[in-house]
């Protein structure tokens, strides 16, 4: 798993101006050091990520999510499976805006500013 693409946040970038603090708290320690800890791979940690967004109905962070979980190696058809997997866990509406997300990620939608 060492070999893996290092993972790199983009708090500076989006929310820097407005919230410094938690700009850093997430470049430097989310992605600088909890992503990239070679205790688990970039693409497992993609799904667990997606799965909790998911459940938590965290629509705007999902976006991002779900195209850092396929730049990490994880399929569309994985993700769409994940997530209807996850309506009989996490719940039916939960799951339908989590796919109603992806499907708009995955047809190029939005774009990686809005993510």
């Amino acid at each position: 798993m060492a070999d893996q693409p290092k993972q790199v946040g983009g708090g500076r970038r989006t929310i820097g101006d407005i919230a410094p603090k938690l700009a850093e708290l997430t470049d430097d320690v989310l992605f600088e050091d909890v992503w990239n800890r070679t205790e688990l791979a970039a693409r497992d940690r993609s799904l667990i990520t997606v799965a909790v967004l998911t459940a938590g109905g965290d629509a705007d962070q999902l976006r991002f999510h779900l195209g850092r979980a396929r730049e990490n190696g994880v399929t569309e058809t994985e993700l769409i499976e994940a997530i209807t997997h996850l309506a009989f866990y996490a719940g039916w509406p939960k799951a339908m805006t989590a796919m109603t997300v992806a499907k708009q990620v995955f047809a190029g939608r939005v774009s990686r500013e809005e993510q």
